[in-house]
């Protein structure tokens, strides 16, 4: 039992754990977000992948990091932590500028050898001394210790090295009250498979947590406070992983199978493989032999009547143009997941941005408008992945839904949702009565103005649908000019009508303000938390986050009309802000952009803002 005059309450905590890519960081930080969400706290986690692939170890090319946050009101990973685990040199000189003043961090001092040291560049024999670190930095001899908690386990010296990424996590959870059973329990599930690891984890996590009460006496531990959460089950879920879960509820709730067909690309890749193991729920994934190919399959499937998607990221988005294309002339529902990473080209694949928007927006030949939405968070990915495939089916377009590698590979908290929170998503099927009197035609309008959905095998509901222009009335193929304006200006309207159907814009803060802080997708978080510091320094500042780009939410134009100023803030060159000032040309709009395959920084949105207001 800890002794409660040692502990410290805090609302929230931010730890930031680093190492070689192979040393486990990711695995150690999600099972601390994991326990520390089941207490119910909220978290939010940026996992910072390294761009090469197993770079030499112990180089600062390798290094790879997990940064979460946890406590009350968390709504980002944190600009800068509290405590930051670095497992060797290169982790800490990559890192250290992260933690915040007053920070501690905690060194495997077996890996600060010479070797190592010259590994990360260092010129002297003292790192912390180099670095003029003056945080509380606590020595420990984790590698030291967890062959020492592991000598008689029977493993080779190489599998036990490898465990001493849970002799961290034992500390950091001694440090931050986290339960051990709680651990102990993912432990088991990691490892059902191999229980010798299991218990080899098992050990060295308790040799971890028993060395922070041995060093009590100099360090205080920490309960991070925690809201009481609305009943139900809870679990920490990533962007990726709500995406593939949202597809399964639409699936679910349209009566229509979900196929996924596409062609592995970081950072969307996890995505096919969280459908992949499905086939209980009926799902179909295939990997593709390429990205055209996965688009492709899946307009087959769209035609056969499945919830047909295709996930990638930014470069095979551009591969898809021409198969999405297509499904716009044809009129089927498919969802395009792309998954935004550094570019151009193969640009940073492991980093974040939003540089797709454009393309989403206008990158086909033609005339060929698509829906597009934006979840703001991980968790927002369930619901926005639902909301393409409803919009998909019941309006018969193509819809892109434009994530993230931030909130893709990024975690929240999540209470999985009851069956009826959810509506049931309206499949247009021909209607019996247009078959019976054989007054049916493929383009054939509801009031939306879409197609109905003629499931192949439906008697009497043969059509064909194709790349080349159709007669409005006959479907029958039509070089007719009059004609494809018409068709032209139909499709066009059938996006426009989706603004009836979709939520009105929200706005959040000061109903007096002058400005409006706003920006798109998964940068809610952090512009959240900004505005909210900019009104706790007497800014009168409102806010906004756009989930529906095409088209806007109906009452967008009302809502900009009501401020001075429109500051967007976007993690592109100001593709967002260009693209409502086409839309509202008599809006006065700044911008705030970054494009360094980081998330933004709180701090540097609430800098950028008062900039604008002291210069305007």
């Amino acid at each position: 039992m800890l002794d409660e005059t040692k502990v410290k309450n805090i609302d929230k905590v931010v730890v930031r754990f680093t190492g070689d890519s192979g040393d486990g960081m990711q695995l150690v930080g999600n099972i601390f977000t994991n326990v520390s969400a089941g207490m119910g706290c909220e978290v939010s986690t940026f996992p910072d992948y390294p761009a090469e692939i197993r770079a030499p170890q112990g180089s600062l090319g390798g290094v790879s990091g997990f940064q979460v946050s946890v406590g009350t009101d968390v709504h980002t990973p944190g600009d800068k932590c509290d405590v930051l685990v670095a497992m060797n040199p290169a982790a800490l000189k990559q890192n250290y500028h992260h933690l915040k003043r007053g920070g501690v961090i905690i060194i495997d001092i077996d890996s600060f050898k010479d070797t190592d040291l010259k590994k990360a560049l260092f010129a002297t024999d003292d790192a912390i001394k180099e670095l003029g670190i003056t945080a509380q930095v606590l020595e420990v001899p984790v590698t030291s210790l967890t062959k020492a908690a592991l000598a008689n386990s029977g493993l080779d010296n190489k599998s036990i090295v490898k465990c001493r990424n849970f002799f961290a996590l034992g500390l950091i959870c001694w440090l931050f009250d986290r339960p051990v059973e709680s651990v102990e329990r993912f432990i088991a599930n990691k490892f059902a498979k191999k229980p010798a690891v299991g218990d080899a984890n098992k050990k060295v996590f308790e040799a971890g947590y028993n060395y922070g009460h041995n060093i009590h006496a100099s360090v205080s531990t920490y309960r991070i406070e925690s809201h009481q959460a609305r009943p139900g089950i809870y679990t920490d879920i990533n962007g990726n992983t709500a995406t593939a879960w949202g597809l399964i509820m639409a699936s679910e709730k349209s009566g229509r199978p979900l196929f996924l067909g596409s062609y592995p690309i970081t950072p969307a890749t996890d995505i096919l493989h969280e459908l992949a193991k499905r086939k209980d729920l009926g799902v179909k994934a295939l990997q593709m032999e390429d990205e055209i190919a996965g688009v492709c399959s899946a307009i087959g499937a769209s035609y056969a009547g499945h919830l047909a998607v295709t996930s990638t990221s930014g470069p095979g988005l551009a591969l898809k143009s021409e198969g999405i294309g297509l499904a716009v002339i044809a009129e089927l529902p498919l969802v395009v997941i792309d998954v935004q990473r550094g570019g151009p080209s193969t640009g940073l694949p492991t980093k974040t941005e939003q540089t797709d928007l454009m393309q989403a927006l206008y990158g086909r030949n033609g005339e060929s408008p698509v829906a597009v939405v934006a979840p703001a968070s991980p968790t927002d990915c369930f619901t926005m992945a639902f909301e393409a495939s409803r919009i998909a089916i019941e309006h018969m377009t193509p819809v892109i839904l434009l994530t993230d590698a931030f909130i893709g590979n990024g975690s929240t908290a999540w209470r999985i949702p009851d069956d009826d929170e959810y509506p049931r998503i309206k499949t247009p099927y021909v209607p019996a009565d247009k078959i019976a009197e054989g007054s049916w035609r493929p383009y054939d309008r509801r009031e939306n103005l879409a197609r109905y959905w003629a499931i192949p095998g439906t008697e009497g509901a043969q059509h064909r649908l194709g790349g080349l222009e159709k007669d409005f009335i006959t479907g029958a193929i039509s070089t007719d000019p009059a004609n494809h304006e018409k068709m032209v200006q139909t499709r066009r309207e059938k996006i426009a009508r989706i603004a009836d159907d979709i939520p009105q814009l929200e706005v959040i803060g000061d109903e007096d303000a002058d400005i409006l802080l706003c920006g798109w997708g998964g940068t809610y978080g952090h512009l959240r938390t900004a505005a909210a510091e900019l009104r706790a320094q007497g800014r009168k500042v409102a806010f906004t986050q756009f989930r529906y780009i095409n088209p806007l939410p109906a009452n967008t134009g009302d809502v900009l009309s009501r401020y001075s100023r429109i500051i967007v803030a976007e993690l592109n060159t100001g593709m967002f802000a260009d693209y409502l000032q086409s839309r509202f040309p008599d809006a006065t709009i700044s911008r705030i952009n970054k494009i360094q395959g980081q998330p933004f920084l709180v701090e540097e949105v609430v800098n950028a803002v008062n900039h604008i207001i002291d210069t305007h």
